[in-house]
């Protein structure tokens, strides 16, 4: 099926499926809300892996991106299209994931909502070459340098900040750096909330 020519699921503010659209009806249209499945995709020395979006793609071409982002099919789960997504875009499979956080990506183009998850890789990375024309890992200190720059998409630059957010909320332990965990769980989290009750 050609890429403009896709169905996306309709959403209301609660997510709740309220009809179908077409791709090109989506971008273009903010009040057509759909739902899209990002995730993180962390090395073992903390740094983040973004995409280069290719020059060909219709939104934001050539700049940086979430290491994984991809509309759900009608009917899919966020999971589901998570790794479906991760396995298309960056030829990675097998691995967990772990649910971070819901947010809404709201601008005068389109209307998502997201779920991000996050997952830990250290092997070869083989990216679709037709959507992306690079993928490199960045440290957190060279994704501050480049926000509000134009080098970064304006959804991975939100994206950051909700990141941020969530790391301040939920740290690993002291001195252990960012907690990556296989599956649903923190264990750091969950020590914590053990210790509170």
């Amino acid at each position: 099926m050609n890429k403009k020519s896709e169905l996306f699921d309709i959403v209301d503010e609660n997510d709740n499926v309220i009809g179908q659209a077409a791709r090109s009806r989506c971008h273009g249209d903010p009040s057509l809300v759909h739902r899209v499945a990002h995730v993180l995709v962390f090395n073992g020395s903390g740094e983040l892996l973004l995409q280069k979006r290719a020059l060909t793609k219709d939104v934001q071409p050539g700049r940086w991106d979430t290491s994984v982002g991809g509309h759900l099919d009608p009917g899919e789960s966020y999971l589901a299209a998570a790794c479906r997504e991760m396995a298309e875009e960056l030829g990675i499979v097998g691995i967990p994931l772990t649910f971070m956080y819901p947010s809404q990506m709201r601008n005068d183009f389109e209307s998502e909502n997201v779920m991000t998850y996050l997952a830990r890789y250290d092997g070869e990375i083989r990216f679709c070459r037709e959507e992306i024309d690079a993928v490199r890992f960045w440290s957190a200190g060279e994704i501050e340098a480049a926000l509000g720059t134009g080098a970064l998409t304006p959804n991975f630059e939100q994206e950051w900040e909700l990141f941020k957010q969530w790391n301040r909320r939920y740290p690993a332990a002291s001195g252990e750096g960012i907690a990556f965990c296989a599956g649903d769980s923190f264990p750091d989290l969950s020590r914590r909330l053990s210790a509170d009750e």
